[in-house]
């Protein structure tokens, strides 16, 4: 029998009650991209870009370039206060291209094929105005796709990971190493820059898959191994670690011999994200909420999903969205336990003056006991189930709902039921006092 939670077809708490399926991708949608409030890009495998409006679900745009998979895919916003905001996105594909799109046109502005490589990820330093590609090469460009400088070639995996950090700093994850690289501006006045490696961090014992920034003094890597660090953002030295996800001090319900036969895709990082006070991690088939002022894991979902859980986002309500390989969607609730009753003070005479070795030692190990054991817990608060095949990733957009993309070739914008009920019998309302056939009678 399957330790996987379940939850019945009465799921109270859950809103997304109403879905809308968008098709067009011919292959696996692997990416989604938020451009604006209502509109977002998708792409994957067929090589094809979709613009989405976010609320009706409409076909904005086909973007057709690229004649391999969309390999990375990122936002790159006008910052020029002179002229009207202009929304652009990057895509690179393993045609070894890198495509400029304007979303408002659906244009083709630029394109660079000049790599020696495919470009695995790209990443916008919006304050400097230039954005960076990724592959056997860490390249940095302008606006106008000048290149500006690069690095010499570093290994044949390439960078995997990028994430952008204080003092025009880098962290690059590159197979097991995580190397930081910091921008120099050049000294003949020109907008050119220059990349100088600076330090390469080989504390990981297996490939980084997962980097993110928590704010300008941390950040966070997960390997393929399930070790999570945590790294100053200022001098990259290492605050913490976590890798005894399948511990069964910390985690009471683990079995201790279960550790020895978990494969390493059991406990592979696949993805983190974070809000100020936890980083949550998104191991194997579980989810995992580490607190990083106490330094380890205060809540933890083992056996989220059937299948590796490929990303996970927090929504500002203290609730998780969690996506799989087994094709489900699901949403938690991170809740407090409550904490059992304080034991009774024992009356004895010895006891009382603090005799009575055997006492001190039970109940130094139930302390250290209660320190291990997780204060919260996650609930299955709602099962979205809509999808044939592995959920790659979603986007949350508030009260216009969610967006998932799978390797059904499908995207679905989940509703809520009763706020869409309500904005079409407003909408109806409306049309109803413009006809004149609204009656009012008093």
């Amino acid at each position: 029998k399957s330790s996987v939670q379940t939850i019945g077809e009465e799921q109270i708490q859950n809103p997304y009650t109403e879905l809308l399926v968008l098709k067009g991708h011919q292959d696996i949608v692997r990416f989604l991209v938020q451009i604006d409030d209502c509109r977002f890009a998708s792409a994957g495998d067929d090589g094809i870009i979709f613009l989405w409006n976010a609320q009706t679900g409409e076909k904005l745009f086909e973007l057709y370039g690229h004649t391999h998979k969309i390999t990375a895919i990122a936002p790159f916003s006008s910052s020029d206060a002179s002229e009207e905001q202009t929304h652009l996105i990057l895509t690179a594909s393993a045609d070894r291209t890198v495509i400029v799109w304007d979303c408002t046109s659906g244009r083709q502005v630029q394109k660079v094929s000049c790599f020696h490589s495919t470009v695995k990820c790209l990443t916008v330093l919006q304050r400097l105005d230039v954005w960076l590609s990724g592959g056997s090469d860490l390249c940095v460009w302008n606006r106008k796709l000048d290149l500006l400088c690069k690095t010499s070639h570093l290994t044949d995996a390439g960078i995997s990971a990028l994430v952008e950090l204080p003092r025009n700093c880098i962290a690059a994850a590159v197979g097991k190493e995580l190397i930081i690289f910091r921008l120099i501006a050049s000294n003949d006045g020109s907008e050119g820059w220059n990349i100088l490696e600076v330090k390469r961090l080989v504390d990981h014992q297996d490939n980084i898959l997962s980097l993110v920034s928590v704010n300008d003094l941390t950040f966070v890597t997960g390997s393929h191994v399930g070790e999570l660090i945590v790294w100053d953002a200022l001098d990259w030295t290492k605050q913490a670690s976590e890798c005894n996800f399948w511990d069964s001090s910390v985690h009471p319900d683990v079995q201790a011999e279960i550790k020895l036969s978990q494969s390493q895709n059991e406990t592979s990082i696949q993805h983190l994200t974070s809000d100020e006070e936890c980083v949550f991690a998104a191991v194997g088939k579980g989810i995992y909420v580490y607190n990083l002022q106490m330094k380890r894991v205060i809540a933890c979902q083992r056996s989220a999903h059937d299948s590796s859980v490929l990303h996970i986002e927090k929504l500002p309500n203290r609730q998780l969205i969690s996506c799989s390989e087994d094709g489900s969607v699901r949403i938690w609730e991170l809740r407090e336990k409550q904490q059992l009753p304080a034991e009774p003070v024992p009356t004895g005479f010895f006891n009382m003056w603090g005799f009575g070795r055997a006492n001190r030692q039970a109940s130094q190990a139930a302390k250290k006991m209660q320190e291990n054991t997780p204060m919260f817990f996650l609930e299955l608060v709602g099962d979205l189930i809509g999808h044939s095949s592995a959920v790659q990733m979603f986007l949350y957009f508030g009260e216009l709902g969610l967006a998932t993309c799978s390797a059904d070739h499908l995207i679905i914008l989940w509703k809520d039921g009763e706020r869409e009920s309500r904005l079409r019998s407003l909408t109806l309302f409306q049309k109803l006092a413009q006809n004149g056939d609204l009656q009012i009678r008093f």
